[in-house]
């Protein structure tokens, strides 16, 4: 990118934003989907039929972008991050046209991976190039944008999807996306000015295969262990097996690597390490609440399910305003180690109050609960990236974010899948037209659930002691390229 051809500075904070709606609404597509499909899967069900393949229209979007993850990352760290951005919407639309169309329930598992595949990419690649336009120091301004994608993403995906559901064709949970999609394309391609790296590479296809193995085996792991096949059985000790083999070879691949899909050098550096663990638990958290709460309320406290997304309100309010408050002081001070602390410790304590339910717990006790959890995600979860990428040089944003955000996913999709074993353990035996001993069950399982997420966040409370205060970075890490409009037309 010659000099007669672009200025390159930083961006003032309005063109910022203005890039940053197209890559968060990319980001809110992909938050959407799963909530809308899970609120329209009976409709889809009843016309497809294949119940006893249904867990896999989730199974298969999350393991595909959790295997995916590190590769888009590592791709946008060696070419053009916007180009990869853009590629990822495209096969997340595409996805979602094929998914629309579905004939039958295994079309429709395998669109679902499609869809996956482009989601993965867009969540990592949003980050990345969130890193590449805004100095850590500064990112704090910025991050009340994310946490209200987030609340919208969860807020607004259940209740959208009940209206699909109820007034349109169930095959909308899909074609709602490409409107949205085609925008925020359209948006990141008028708007994103990134510089694009220009070097001879090499891609590491031993790496990517090792890695996607041992993910897949993992996630199958999690998601068939003590509730389709015994821990045992033959098919979860072979897939554990596969899954150590191929982390070790992946171990080894990477070290001999050129260009390797995720450089262990990164995880040298403490924060970095740190960071991705604190992911971890938030993903563990989030996903497994906005799981099991809403499912306890509807079930045991008789709310309304059309109204399932305002059911997570007491959450995610404090969350959008406690994230707001602490970007302002991390750029004000440059400090973020106090609110990990303060994150695991909220955490932890709406964790162990939710630990106590049972059947007659009212929805105060139960939204006070989820407000400390909110709490404490304002606090902590959207800090990991921007910690993570504050630890490495800019030709490796990509795979710190890839990192963090592979984590984050591994978390929720490990974690839901393990918590759905405890809870499927202590509701077995009971039936819906028990009555009082099958709401007491449900309560008990629900319960399990978050006694074992308490236990989680207190590790993620110890973990954040062990975090370094470094200074943030005050100056942008990567210039943002602006065309003059003198130069647009000369070219």
């Amino acid at each position: 990118m010659s000099a007669e051809m672009t200025e390159t500075r930083t961006a003032p904070t309005r063109q910022i934003r203005l890039v940053l709606a197209g890559v968060l609404l990319a980001m809110l597509l992909a938050m959407l989907d799963n909530a809308i499909v899970g609120t329209a899967m009976p409709t889809i069900v009843r016309e497809l039929g294949g119940l006893s393949h249904v867990a896999w229209v989730v199974t298969a979007y999350t393991l595909l972008s959790a295997i995916s993850t590190p590769v888009w990352a590592k791709l946008g760290d060696l070419y053009s991050r916007k180009t990869v951005f853009l590629s990822a919407i495209g096969v997340f639309l595409v996805g979602s046209v094929l998914a629309g169309a579905s004939w039958s329930m295994p079309a429709l598992i395998g669109f679902r991976a499609l869809q996956g595949l482009g989601a993965g990419g867009i969540a990592v690649t949003a980050f990345a190039v969130i890193g590449a336009l805004v100095p850590p120091r500064e990112r704090g301004k910025y991050q009340g944008m994310t946490a209200t994608t987030m609340a919208v993403g969860t807020i607004g995906g259940p209740l959208l999807g009940g209206v699909i559901t109820e007034g349109l064709d169930w095959r909308w949970a899909f074609y709602i996306n490409i409107p949205l999609g085609l925008v925020a394309f359209a948006w990141s391609w008028w708007r994103l000015e990134l510089p694009a790296a220009r070097r001879k590479v090499t891609i590491d296809y031993a790496g990517i295969l090792a890695l996607t193995t041992a993910i897949a085996a993992l996630v199958l792991i999690a998601t068939w262990g003590g509730v389709d096949y015994a821990w045992l059985s033959a098919r979860i000790v072979g897939l554990a097996v596969l899954a150590v083999a191929a982390l070790a070879a992946f171990l080894v691949i990477e070290r001999r690597a050129v260009d390797p899909v995720i450089p262990l050098g990164i995880f040298r550096t403490r924060n970095l390490t740190l960071a991705a663990l604190t992911a971890l638990v938030g993903g563990v958290v989030m996903f497994g609440s906005v799981l099991y709460l809403p499912l306890f309320q509807q079930t045991v406290q008789g709310a309304s399910a059309a109204n399932s997304g305002l059911l997570l309100l007491p959450m995610m309010l404090p969350l959008l305003v406690v994230s707001q408050i602490v970007g302002k002081r991390m750029t004000a001070t440059g400090k973020y180690k106090i609110f990990f602390i303060l994150g695991g410790l909220f955490l932890t304590a709406g964790a162990v109050l939710l630990s106590m339910i049972d059947a007659e717990t009212g929805r105060v006790t139960t939204g006070f609960a989820m407000a400390l959890m909110g709490t404490g995600l304002g606090f902590s979860m959207q800090l990991s990236t921007a910690v993570a990428q504050n630890s490495v040089e800019m030709p490796n944003i990509g795979a710190a974010s890839g990192a963090v955000t592979l984590f984050r996913t591994l978390g929720g999709s490990i974690g839901v899948a393990a918590f759905g074993s405890l809870f499927t353990r202590v509701l077995q035996g009971h039936v819906p037209t028990e009555g009082h001993g099958y709401l007491a069950a449900f309560a008990s399982g629900t319960g399990h659930v978050f006694l074992a997420a308490a236990a989680i966040c207190a590790l993620g409370f110890l973990i954040a002691w062990f975090i370094e205060e470094v200074p943030l970075r005050g100056k942008a890490p990567e210039p943002v390229a602006i065309d003059k409009p003198e130069s647009k037309a000369a070219a």
